[in-house]
């Protein structure tokens, strides 16, 4: 879990007598209806129902036991939330005045208004590949095997879990934010297929957990880097790790990309998520009441929710592990902490709904929750 994006805002902090529970108290304010919230309440655009007639990434096996698509028509509720057609990933192949017209009515991370068209276009357009446009690359036409896709959240549940093995065995594995491996390959493995992030979750983990383990972001020949769009910072930094220079504006001015993913990575190694993407799932999934609050300009669904989802809209088969569940309070915040730390819920996600969604899609069979 991370802090808001952004300016730091007060936050109300309460300790749970008994429980040791941190808790951010949500207040109760008189809700308006926040520009973030407008974007979340507005159905796709015809540009991006355009693009959806396209595969971003979604790529489904024949040679599962039991696809989550199968799962997913099964299932009353769930049918009619899920679109695995919806895109994804943006590439500039997609880059025209039908996309720029529509992302252009909302704000970040749903869309691109008051963003630099010059940042996001050049940015684009250096994602020029079809190769951008998948997750997986496919081999020719050929068809793949059943894809199995660990997403594994940084949760204290796996502390102890003897876990690594059962995640390393998937064939792409997901992590994000602070994932510390080294030293807990036993509980959460040493593969690393996907690293997701915004660059103000990637530098805040860099900075709060470097004595706990984490002192640089994954980095492997293999690996692929997935920016979420939260801000035009994230624009920026994915066009200059491209690039392979210096960030040239913004609050992140003069950072060197290399520092994070390396010295030779090309376009071929970053994904980029489709706002769209972002928001069709907050819509459907994770429409908190928070963004009928004061606070609604700051809600988004938590990094490690839209690497899950992300998952279950490109994967065969998904299994989450370090992710909430209804005993949290038993577990450390992560599970690399070295002493017990309570659970926070900041106001910029909404975590019980997150887990709610979760144990619901366990419930289902279109996803394996790990549970203790």
């Amino acid at each position: 879990m991370e802090p808001p994006r952004g300016r730091l805002r007060w936050l109300l902090l309460l300790w749970a007598a008994g429980s040791g529970l941190l808790v951010v108290l949500y207040s109760a304010l008189e809700p308006h209806p926040s520009p973030g919230a407008q974007a979340r309440n507005t159905t796709l655009s015809r540009g991006s129902i355009r693009l959806n007639t396209l595969n971003f990434g979604t790529r489904k096996g024949h040679a599962c036991p039991r696809p989550l698509r199968q799962a997913i028509q099964q299932h009353r509720h769930f049918r009619g939330l899920f679109n695995l057609s919806a895109p994804v990933l943006l590439w500039g192949g997609l880059l025209g005045p039908e996309l720029w017209d529509s992302l252009s009515r909302h704000k970040a991370p749903y869309g691109w208004q008051n963003l630099s068209r010059q940042a996001i276009t050049s940015t684009l357009n250096l994602l020029n590949s079809s190769e951008s446009a998948e997750l997986f690359a496919a081999p020719g036409d050929l068809p793949r095997p059943c894809i199995r896709c660990a997403v594994v959240g940084n949760g204290g549940i796996l502390n102890g879990s003897r876990q690594g093995r059962n995640i390393d065995a998937h064939t792409f594995v997901f992590r994000l934010n602070g994932a510390v491996v080294e030293g807990f390959e036993h509980d959460v493995g040493a593969k690393t297929s996907f690293y997701g992030f915004t660059v103000n979750t990637m530098k805040n983990s860099l900075y709060t957990y470097w004595r706990l383990g984490f002192t640089s972001v994954p980095q492997g020949q293999d690996l692929r880097y997935i920016f979420i769009p939260s801000d035009i910072r994230d624009y920026l930094m994915l066009r200059s790790a491209i690039l392979g220079v210096p960030v040239p504006e913004g609050p992140d001015k003069a950072d060197r990309p290399d520092a994070y993913f390396g010295p030779h990575a090309s376009a071929r190694k970053f994904k980029l998520l489709h706002p769209a993407f972002i928001s069709y799932v907050t819509k459907r999934f994770l429409k908190s009441k928070l963004i009928n609050t004061n606070f609604g300009d700051l809600y988004m669904p938590s990094t490690g929710a839209l690497m899950l989802l992300t998952a279950l809209h490109t994967c065969d088969q998904v299994s989450a592990y370090g992710f909430i569940t209804s005993d949290y309070w038993k577990y450390s915040d992560h599970y690399f902490d070295r002493e017990k730390q309570p659970l926070v819920f900041y106001i910029n996600h909404d975590l019980p709904l997150e887990a709610t969604l979760w144990r619901d899609l366990h419930k289902a069979g279109i996803l394996w929750l790990y549970q203790r």
